[in-house]
């Protein structure tokens, strides 16, 4: 190893894709909104940790062994990947860990075990990116549920071991849901390259129509579950407000469903973007809203 791979390279900054960082940001800000008690500087350093630290490190992992030539989130032209990538999303994660002692010893293990995910779903030793039901319940899990819960405990100061009652549970599987809803519309627009690198993913696993029929399916449970848990709540109104926000999510949805319908060439990576920005927007605008109010 030379000192000038440690020195990433702008292929390298690019490939941590660190606004993707945003797409994920709608479970920090549900956690904030519902935490107990929270402290800003323990809040600002647990959000520096996921999205300026583990979660590029994770897309710079992913992307060194990915090695994608054809369009990605974020980047409809990836520059190609160099070591100094894989070494920059180490150092990342690695901070990560360190810095997540000083919320607590749960959390860094947290952050640790998101880290050690990662690398399962990219490495071709085990690449679980190869096998679609196994992929899917990994990113399921893993940046809905598990963010939620382990972000949850530690702005609360809580032990992640000693409050799961049925709102806890109920509010990560909302998290979860709306993640599902996503994951298979970022992947449509890659079919031929996941079919040529050798990867089973689960839009390919359902292909264009079934993809959409999923999502719509998994987006709907987050209905369910959010109704659930504001009507347990008392708190009606926050519903009624996530229906209007998510109401041009639905439209867009359906009117791409439709497009793609027509023409598989419509399942791009222009209108995977669109969507996936649209939706991110629209979560932003709800959950932001609720930790403004909270």
């Amino acid at each position: 190893m030379k000192l000038k791979q440690l020195i990433p390279t702008p292929s390298a900054w690019a490939h941590m894709r660190f606004v993707f960082s945003v797409f994920l940001l709608p479970v920090y800000l549900f956690a904030f909104s519902q935490a107990t008690f929270v402290q800003p500087g323990q809040a600002v350093l647990i959000f520096f940790i996921w999205h300026f630290l583990a979660f590029p490190a994770s897309n710079g992992y992913n992307s060194y062994f990915d090695k994608d030539e054809d369009s990605i989130g974020l980047l409809e032209k990836p520059p190609e990947v160099d070591i100094s990538l894989y070494y920059f999303s180490i150092l990342l994660e690695a901070l990560a860990f360190g810095l997540g002692f000083l919320i607590s010893w749960e959390f860094a293990v947290a952050v640790l075990i998101y880290g050690i995910m990662s690398k399962l779903y990219s490495h071709p030793a085990t690449r679980l990116k190869k096998y679609a039901i196994i992929s899917f319940l990994t990113v399921f899990i893993f940046q809905g549920c598990f963010i939620y819960y382990v972000t949850y405990s530690a702005l609360s100061g809580l032990s992640l071991f000693m409050h799961w009652d049925t709102g806890f549970i109920v509010a990560g599987a909302i998290c979860s849901c709306l993640i599902g809803a996503s994951y298979p519309l970022t992947q449509v627009y890659q079919h031929e390259e996941d079919s040529r690198r050798g990867d089973r993913t689960i839009s390919l696993l359902l292909g264009y129509n079934g993809s959409f029929i999923f999502s719509g399916a998994m987006f709907a449970l987050g209905i369910a579950g959010s109704f659930y848990y504001w009507h347990m709540e008392g708190k009606m109104a926050n519903f009624y407000f996530f229906l209007v926000c998510a109401l041009p999510i639905f439209l867009f949805f359906n009117y791409w469903f439709y497009k793609v319908g027509k023409s598989t060439a419509h399942a791009d990576f222009k209108n995977a973007m669109r969507m996936n920005f649209l939706s991110s927007g629209c979560m932003l605008v709800y959950f932001g809203t609720l930790a403004l109010i909270s």
